[in-house]
């Protein structure tokens, strides 16, 4: 097992995490186990995340913070740690998108991951993920955030149907996430619309992509493949994503009417149906 001695607090976040982690602990003069009396967890999570065998949460960082009384440590290295998880390639897109403005996306087979509910997240990333999984979806949950700051970044999401219809981990995820989709329309900063079954052919039909404008930096575009994303500030590819998403703004539903398409499909598709016994169908 490596010892976290043998860390190189400069190697990674994670690595930090875990070398200041034990540090602050001994100086406290708590075992792992004393420490993970008081935090509510085993002393065996402890050490396997001072040993970077296991990411910390962010409840878990904010438990500690609070033990030890280092003044939100470890709540502000978590966001670092969590980042580090995603993909190398996706890590520069999750940075501006935390620094946008304005953020819109037209997404045509998945929820967008700002918007996920964490089951939902789950089973999207359990399809194709190695290594942490809990890591993973604890860091599509901490790019969430974002919506949460003081002065949050105006989102405006255009969405296929058929986003709706595609059954992901289950009924019950669908319509929880569906479910969510509603309550955070609810936000003032936040809108969703709906490309319809009935609006034929589309400017969306390359495929899903992100615009990010930011108050100081230039605008930028964000694309994806199978295999990574595509993120720039070329004048004509913005001009082209521009072009495509006010296509799409105008071919979508109202928010109005997105809210009322999302509700009859939640219930008509996941809620609760009667048996001809009478037994519920989940």
């Amino acid at each position: 097992m490596v010892k976290i001695r043998e860390l190189d607090p400069s190697a990674s976040p994670l690595d930090y995490y875990g070398y200041e982690l034990r540090r602050l602990r001994e100086q406290a003069g708590l075992k792992q186990a004393q420490l993970g009396e008081i935090i509510f967890c085993t002393g065996s999570l402890i050490c396997q995340i001072e040993t970077t065998k296991r990411v910390p949460t962010r409840d878990f960082s904010e438990r500690v913070d609070a033990a030890l009384g280092t003044g939100g440590v470890f709540s502000r290295l978590v966001g670092l740690v969590l980042r580090s998880v995603l993909p190398t390639w996706f890590q520069p897109y999750a940075e501006m998108e935390a620094r946008a403005s304005y953020l819109s996306t037209y997404q045509a087979q998945l929820v967008d991951g700002l918007l996920q509910t964490e089951a939902y997240a789950r089973a999207v990333l359990g399809v194709w993920s190695e290594g942490d999984l809990d890591a993973k979806v604890a860091a599509r949950m901490d790019r969430q955030r974002v919506l949460d700051r003081e002065i949050p970044p105006l989102m405006w999401v255009v969405m296929s149907e058929a986003v709706l219809h595609q059954e992901i981990g289950g009924r019950d995820v669908m319509r929880n996430q569906l479910a969510h989709l509603l309550a955070q329309q609810r936000r003032q900063w936040v809108k969703v619309q709906i490309l319809p079954f009935e609006a034929g052919a589309h400017a969306g039909q390359p495929g899903s992509f992100s615009l990010m404008r930011f108050d100081e930096d230039p605008d930028l575009v964000y694309t994806e493949d199978f295999v990574q994303g595509h993120m720039t500030a070329n004048p004509q590819a913005l001009r082209e994503g521009s072009l495509r998403y006010d296509h799409l703004q105008a071919a979508a539903l109202s928010v109005e009417a997105s809210a009322v398409r999302i509700a009859r499909v939640m219930e008509e598709r996941y809620g609760d149906h009667p048996e001809p016994d009478g037994r519920t169908m989940a």
